[in-house]
């Protein structure tokens, strides 16, 4: 039975040139050039399809989930002029979309999200963003659904079990996000079946001096302690609770230096160890008092370094919550325990990112859109820069009214980016 195509109405809208204008405002027409020419994909002759155009077109995907391919390139073509192009008033069929998607390939858009996404928060409007002088980023990996046709099962995978497989194939996605704003400044597609860390190891290049990386207890062997080290950056990781950690020295908050060994025969050498110092704590359990916290026996911390405290990872266990940190900042003096066992559950931040891209941004669609694995991972790096967007149309809102970012709503931005901002450029009246 066939179905009505879904459309957005008759006539161009004034919110749809204001889209197009941020996308252009964010993601500057230029630097949109730079990444088609560094993979020799730009337009080199006329056509009804620029690559400009279809750059811009992957990134509205996203932000009109539920409407035809040819109603989002219409919104795309009207808002040209606001990016200093000229409009393309000649309809297209959703065939040259789809054609005009494989000439440029996936490649130009990693780029131009790797050059692009950058960090949003400063030091002094947003010190909250900052520990010890260190921007707060966060690691993690998580799977999404993909269309259901045979070319995305065979190189992303399909999950199941012994009775059955899952209704849709699935790929995995690791992104590396600015805790305070959400935004996302790395991200890597691999297939389903992919370890988390094979993923992460792509984002490691984002990482810098200036910055301190959270990450859950699944990274932290003692090669990916290093690699990421080996970036400048700070650590501060979860592991597992009965891992091995001789105490090498106590220190006055409670925590220890111990060392971690590439193999199990170098613990008896030392050889090769890295020495990093570990925090242990104990939260309370699920609806128990919130104020109950326990580092190494102290009282309940409290922050001297103006974090926001997020809602820590919770269990329906009546146990108590026993944590295990290593970090890479060894002084207690400079960072206390108390303080880095309240900054790890910004780790938190990352989940929530994952719940926008996959709940909020498309509406809750099942799966993406594309029928092919290149499709899949042009429209994944679209949809990271659509995600981008939001984050920096929510940094200009908390900026001028001085409030947390994260108390403004992601859903209400998101559609505000849909249908107005009237700082995006001059409009035709």
């Amino acid at each position: 039975m066939a179905r009505t195509k879904a459309s957005l109405g008759t006539g161009a809208r004034l919110s749809d040139y204001l889209s197009v204008g941020l996308l252009g405002r964010v993601f500057p027409a230029q630097a949109v050039h730079d990444a088609l020419n560094a993979h020799g994909v730009n337009t080199k002759r006329v056509r009804s399809l620029p690559a400009l155009v279809t750059s811009y077109y992957c990134m509205a995907m996203s932000l009109y989930p539920d409407v035809a391919y040819e109603e989002v390139y219409a919104i795309v073509a009207q808002g040209l002029p606001q990016l200093g192009q000229e409009g393309l008033s000649k309809p297209v069929v959703k065939s040259a979309i789809s054609a005009a998607r494989a000439r440029i390939g996936f490649e130009p858009l990693q780029t131009l999200c790797k050059s692009t996404c950058v960090p949003l928060a400063q030091s002094t409007a947003q010190p909250h963003a900052f520990y010890a002088g260190l921007r707060l980023v966060a690691m993690d990996g998580s799977n999404f659904d993909i269309p259901d046709e045979s070319a995305n099962t065979a190189q992303f995978g399909r999950p199941g079990s012994r009775q059955a497989a899952s209704a849709f194939p699935q790929a995995k996605c690791a992104v590396l996000v600015e805790c305070a704003t959400h935004a996302i400044l790395a991200a890597q597609l691999g297939p389903y079946k992919s370890s988390e860390w094979a993923l992460c190891q792509g984002l490691l290049g984002t990482l810098g001096p200036d910055m301190l990386c959270l990450a859950d207890r699944g990274f932290s062997g003692y090669g990916r302690w290093q690699e990421a080290r080996a970036t400048g950056a700070q650590l501060l990781w979860r592991c597992n609770s009965n891992r091995q950690l001789p105490v090498r020295q106590m220190l006055c908050d409670g925590s220890f230096l111990s060392e971690i060994y590439p193999k199990e025969a170098s613990r008896r050498t030392r050889e090769d160890a890295i020495e990093v110092r570990v925090i242990e704590y104990t939260l309370p359990a699920a609806g128990a008092c919130s104020g109950a916290w326990d580092t190494q026996g102290a009282d309940a911390p409290t922050s001297g370094c103006g974090q926001s405290q997020s809602q820590p990872e919770q269990a329906p266990s009546k146990e108590p919550l026993r944590y295990r940190l290593i970090t890479s900042m060894l002084d207690p003096v400079k960072a206390p325990a108390q303080e880095l066992a309240l900054l790890y559950h910004e780790r938190w931040e990352v989940e929530a990112v994952f719940d926008e891209l996959k709940t909020h941004l498309v509406n809750k669609r099942r799966t993406l859109r594309s029928k092919t694995p290149t499709g899949i991972k042009q429209e994944f790096y679209g949809w990271v820069m659509a995600h981008y967007a939001v984050c920096w149309l929510m940094h200009q809102t908390a900026s001028v009214h001085r409030l947390r970012q994260r108390v403004l709503s992601f859903t209400g931005h998101a559609n505000l980016l849909r249908r107005a901002f009237p700082q995006s450029g001059g409009f035709p009246p």
